[in-house]
């Protein structure tokens, strides 16, 4: 049963119920009017009904909203330890003299788990970043490369970011979008060795 229809059957379900019920009241009410304490007893019994009513369905809510959150923890750290996955790769082919086959099928795989999880700005600098992989590892091998590589992975690094803090204005306390890019750029084109 598709949402709407749900939503329908309780909005129905809820009126039948407030109108069942308040029948019920003027009944219970009236005919209990001649008995001492009865009209109490009957309205600490309708009390009772409503009190169950709207737990149930704070409780069906609260439910629904801890699942979704649940959700969202798992898919985040799928997309977090992809991008991982993907960083630690990068790195081990750098820092070996020459690469084998098994690091760029292990690259391909590292690829369709990004085409289920990585936003489509990810996948555009991704695919980027893989052709110019492709254009350096002719020699299967990063060496006198690196600072093609680490611009390339900047920008790559630049949309993980983007894409894992999301819309978060917490994390760029006291700097623009713009100063940050620079940054991890700058960073990415400092050169560490000789």
């Amino acid at each position: 049963m598709n949402n709407g229809k749900k939503k329908f059957l309780y909005l129905v379900l809820t009126f039948l119920t407030v109108a069942t019920g308040y029948a019920f009241i003027r009944l219970a009410y009236n005919v209990s009017d001649s008995f001492p304490f009865t009209q109490e007893i009957v309205l600490i019994f309708l009390g009772t009904i409503a009190t169950i009513f709207i737990t149930a369905l704070l409780l069906n809510k609260q439910t629904s909203v801890e699942l979704e959150k649940e959700q969202n923890i798992r898919y985040f750290e799928l997309k977090t330890q992809t991008y991982q996955q993907l960083l630690d790769l990068l790195e081990e082919m750098s820092l070996v003299k020459g690469f084998s086959e098994n690091e760029i099928i292990r690259l391909q795989f590292i690829t369709h788990k990004l085409a289920v999880i990585a936003s489509a700005e990810v996948l555009r600098e991704y695919q980027s970043m893989l052709h110019t992989i492709k254009q350096l590892s002719v020699d299967n091998s990063f060496v006198g490369d690196m600072p093609l590589l680490h611009s390339s992975l900047a920008r790559l690094t630049l949309e993980i970011r983007k894409d894992i803090l999301g819309k978060n204005s917490l994390q760029n306390k006291g700097f623009t979008q713009e100063r940050i890019n620079e940054i991890i750029i700058q960073n990415s084109e400092e050169e560490l060795t000789n």
